[in-house]
């Protein structure tokens, strides 16, 4: 039996999140926030909290500076169960923060972050052993050397590997190619296929060797194809507070339903659901259901 369900190699950061009743002009001007919340994120790292929520076992691995943040983001991976002990700590480095506006009337959210000083975590700084001890991998590309070496450990472990596909770099085709699963943002997929209609990048994305590759679409939900199906699943209808972090839950949903073997078309209706749960309250995490909570929002939907 693995050690773990899933591992995550990637990112992480601390959030700054306030919302305004509006967007502030650029001038010299002075707002209140209705709400305030400081809170881990980044793209692995807040997936495997929403995994661990729904009852998987995750381990993250990262690099992180000795200071504040980074005692900060690790406190809040360890209180979600959320194993950290392949976390490489860089001394004398500060780790990366965002200032986050939120726009009341949208729930859309305006990112400002720092540039950290930590290096880059490569595959000499990693367990193999440890990284290839889990079902899935899961990656953001942010990470791309470890990344890439993760990819390759997996492959050959017969794991799957799951890329959120959000920021175009270099070694974003290699990794591609090393991926399973591949769900990107509409941003992702347009630039990275050169293609201005989901379903022709979709085409292209696939050709490139994932199995399954899906868009995610915010209020549009998302699509996904697999074999010869070509899937379109709406989004679910919330009273949304902020969308911060929306993208990062739906991968770890989706990465639930997979350790499930659910049917893809119930495992992406649910990873919609659970994305959609978490624009209910402010932050990337704080909004994040249990399995009891998302099945009960299911049953709900479905009645109504």
């Amino acid at each position: 039996m693995k050690s773990f369900d899933v591992i995550g190699v990637g990112y992480s950061s601390v959030d700054y999140l306030g919302i305004v009743d509006e967007y502030p002009p650029p001038a010299d001007v002075k707002m209140p926030m209705s709400q305030f919340t400081k809170q881990g994120g980044g793209p692995v790292a807040t997936a495997l909290v929403a995994l661990s929520r729904l009852g998987a076992r995750t381990a993250f691995v990262g690099k992180m500076g000795d200071d504040e943040f980074g005692d900060f983001m690790k406190s809040q991976l360890e209180k979600e169960k959320v194993d950290i002990s392949q976390v490489v700590t860089e001394s004398e480095a500060s780790s990366q923060f965002a200032f986050i506006i939120v726009d009341q009337a949208t729930g859309r959210r305006t990112i400002l972050w720092s540039q950290s000083d930590v290096s880059p975590l490569y595959a000499c700084e990693m367990d193999r052993e440890f990284v290839t001890s889990a079902r899935i991998l899961h990656l953001d590309g942010l990470q791309m050397a470890a990344g890439l070496a993760a990819a390759r450990w997996a492959r050959e472990a017969d794991m799957t590997v799951v890329l959120d596909g959000d920021t175009i770099r270099p070694g974003i085709d290699e990794l591609v190619g090393l991926t399973d699963v591949l769900i990107a943002s509409r941003d992702f997929a347009m630039g990275f296929t050169g293609e201005d209609h989901l379903e022709e990048a979709i085409h292209k994305m696939r050709s490139l060797g994932p199995e399954i590759v899906g868009i995610t679409l915010g209020t549009d939900g998302c699509i996904l194809s697999w074999e010869t199906t070509i899937l379109r699943e709406p989004a679910f209808e919330v009273d949304a507070v902020d969308t911060t972090g929306a993208g990062d839950v739906f991968h770890g949903a989706f990465v639930y339903g997979l350790l499930k073997n659910w049917p893809l078309k119930e495992t992406t209706r649910f990873a919609n659901a659970v994305a959609a749960m978490k624009c209910r309250k402010l932050g990337g995490r704080a909004g994040i259901p249990t399995l009891d909570e998302a099945i009960a929002f299911l049953k709900d939907s479905s009645s109504g």
